[in-house]
This record gives structure tokens, C-alpha cells and sequence, in this order.
């Protein structure tokens, strides 16, 4: 085990043993913060409180035009964990602990590069990634800032992605009107059969854009994801409820979909509201979005990172793109084990980025 790695690993230790889980969204402004800062000494720290377990630590050395991007939080930890999740395990090849992969071991490298190293660098910790209420991105974006370009860490088995889909979560309701079930009127009163139908349109709408591609991705991903509502099998319906989300690709205009999605029932919703939405990465429109990705690449290719292919999950990184920023993902580690009970990151994926981080940051 190199020297650079046992001290990624001991910091990786260090930041498992943190309880960031989110939810329940009650991460302070100590704890994991106050470790980085004092691992992290001769940095300018900027540490605000965004509310609801969203922190944020804006570190900076010196004055870099690259920013590096990683969230502290992870999911709950699963009763069918076989261990302690907050005890780092290091076997001969894996690091098993909570948040290890997503995305804990990039912090742990970032700061074994900042000590190994003394040029210009900054980084952009937060705490509300997991939470699908993004506060600390857009409240940095909103501030002035002299950054040209950030690299989101998330488990991308340490190549650069360059692109990646949007995501958009909507609750519907619809109104029935209850009665016994018996009557011929129980078609159509029923709100439960207006859900049904409804999703049987919005399958179609997706089949129909099975074609469409951008950068490595093709069609449209869907899911509906709960429905709820009801009394029993013979009353009518009176009311239901649907969530449901979708990932548009980069060349999709996520406003026409939702209102494709809003027309696809044989009556209007009672409610139809987005409850989050993420932009795809690049951002923009099919023009911008095209030109985005190529910055993206010429990025990559001066900082000597693999690139890897299109993704179909969801990061930060669009929202950095949004606001003008050449960006791009890369971390260590495999989307396959986050979120997972025994969580873990490879070894050679950490010695990978870490060895990479400290190669960068003469030229960051």
C-alpha cells in the first residue's frame, strides 16, 4: 500500500465515523466540518448554514479557477448492513463503510492531496446532496465567484463523464367521487381508474421517445413510483395519488414533457405539481448543451482524465453547467455500490484518484 493511499484511507476513516445520513437532515455545523478544517490548514474556510441539515464549507487556497465539488452526506444506513457502517473495514482490495463510495473516499483523496501538495485549490463540501432539496449549490452559484470550471465528485470509476440526464419528480392527484361500486357510473367516478388510465398514456408518451439520442444515452427514463388511494374494492375510488418521475437526456425540453405528462389523462388532474427538478448535464439547449460538452472534453483532456461514457444518473454538475460553468463528473469508486447495505470502493479506484488529484493540483 503506498504512502499516498494509507493517508486517503486514515482521512476515510476519519469521515465514515460521521453520522451524515440525510435524512434526517440534522447535519450541524461541526462535527465533519470542523474535521476538514483542521485537516486543511493555510485554506480560506467559508462554512454557512443553509438550514435543514444543509452545510456547506467553501475551502481555498490561494487563487484557482478550478473548483472540486463533493457532498458529505449519504443515505440511511440499511438494516441489512452486516457490520457497523461507521467503522471503516480496509480488506485486501475494498474499504467498506457508509458513504466510502458516495462519495466519501473523493473528500478523503482531496484532502490527502491539499497536504501532500501547496498549490492554488479549492473545494466545495456539502451536506444536502441526498436530499432532493438542493440548497448549498444554487446559494454558492448565487454569490459572485472567479471559478471557470468544477469537477463534481461521484462514483464514475475515476474517468471524466461529461454528460448525463435530468430529473424531474411530480405528485398528481385526481378527484373521484365515491359511491357504491356496483352502480355504472363506478368507470368512470373512479379516481383510481383515472390513475390508471393515465399511466397507461404516459407509458406511450415514453415508448415514443425510445429513439431519441445524445451523447451515449438514448430514450427517455421513467418510472412510476407510487400509487396510492382508495377505500376498498367496492366503493368507488374518491381520490388518488401518483408520483412518478422521469430523466429527460440533454436535447429534451423538460417543460414539454411535463406538460405531456399533465395532458396524458382522460380528465385534468386535481394537482400536478413538480416537486424537484434537476437539469441534465450539459445544460442548455441542444446548441448549448452540445457546446458544453465539448468545453467539458477539452477540460478533461488538459487535466489528463479517461473519459468515460455517458451516465444515466443524476449529479450536481448540471446545476454548475446551468449557471455557465464548464463542468464535468469524475470520482472514484462504482455507481453499482452506492447506496448499497456494506458499502464499498475499490482500493486501486482510490490510489487511482488520489494519485491523479495530487498530479492536478500543479496546474488546477
Amino acid at each position: 500500500m503506498s504512502t499516498a493511499l494509507d493517508t486517503t484511507l486514515r482521512h476515510l476513516a476519519a469521515l465514515v465515523a460521521f453520522d451524515t445520513q440525510n435524512p434526517p437532515r440534522a447535519i450541524g455545523t461541526g462535527g465533519i466540518f470542523d474535521y476538514l478544517r483542521t485537516q486543511l490548514p493555510g485554506f480560506a474556510h467559508t462554512l454557512t448554514d443553509h438550514g435543514a441539515g444543509a452545510v456547506s464549507l467553501l475551502s481555498v487556497r490561494g487563487h484557482p479557477k478550478l473548483l472540486f465539488n463533493v457532498h458529505l452526506d449519504t443515505v440511511p444506513a440499511t438494516p441489512t448492513w452486516t457490520r457497523n457502517p461507521y467503522e471503516l473495514l480496509v480488506t485486501q482490495h475494498r474499504a467498506i463503510g457508509l458513504g466510502a463510495c458516495d462519495i466519501k473516499g473523493a473528500a478523503a483523496a482531496l484532502l490527502t492531496a491539499a497536504q501532500v501538495g501547496d498549490g492554488d485549490c479549492a473545494f466545495l463540501f456539502t451536506s444536502d446532496e441526498e436530499a432532493n432539496d438542493a440548497r448549498c449549490v444554487p446559494a454558492f452559484l448565487a454569490r459572485p465567484q472567479s471559478f471557470e470550471a468544477v469537477i463534481v465528485a461521484e462514483p464514475t470509476r475515476a474517468e471524466a463523464v461529461l454528460a448525463h440526464r435530468g430529473i424531474s419528480s411530480v405528485r398528481l392527484r385526481f378527484a373521484g367521487r365515491a359511491g357504491h361500486a356496483s352502480g355504472d357510473n363506478a368507470l368512470a367516478d373512479s379516481a383510481l381508474h383515472q390513475a390508471v388510465i393515465w399511466g397507461a398514456r404516459a407509458l406511450d408518451v415514453v415508448t415514443g421517445h425510445a429513439d431519441q439520442r445524445f451523447g451515449g444515452l438514448t430514450g427517455l427514463r421513467f418510472n412510476i413510483g407510487r400509487v396510492e388511494g382508495g377505500i376498498k374494492a367496492n366503493v368507488i375510488a374518491p381520490s388518488a395519488e401518483v408520483r412518478f418521475g422521469f430523466r429527460p437526456l440533454p436535447s429534451m425540453s423538460t417543460d414539454a414533457l411535463l406538460e405531456t405528462f399533465r395532458a396524458c389523462g382522460e380528465t385534468v388532474p386535481a394537482e400536478f405539481e413538480e416537486t424537484f427538478r434537476g437539469p441534465p448535464l450539459p445544460a442548455g439547449d441542444i446548441a448549448a448543451a452540445e457546446a458544453r460538452r465539448l468545453a467539458a472534453r477539452d477540460l478533461a483532456d488538459w487535466l489528463g482524465l479517461p473519459i468515460g461514457n455517458a451516465v444515466d444518473f443524476w449529479t450536481e454538475a448540471s446545476l454548475f453547467s446551468a449557471a455557465g460553468l464548464t463542468a464535468l463528473v469524475c470520482g472514484p469508486g462504482d455507481i453499482a455500490q452506492a447506496h448499497t447495505a456494506d458499502e464499498w470502493i475499490a482500493l486501486d479506484q482510490l490510489q487511482r484518484y488520489t494519485d491523479t488529484l495530487i498530479r492536478l493540483y500543479g496546474r488546477a
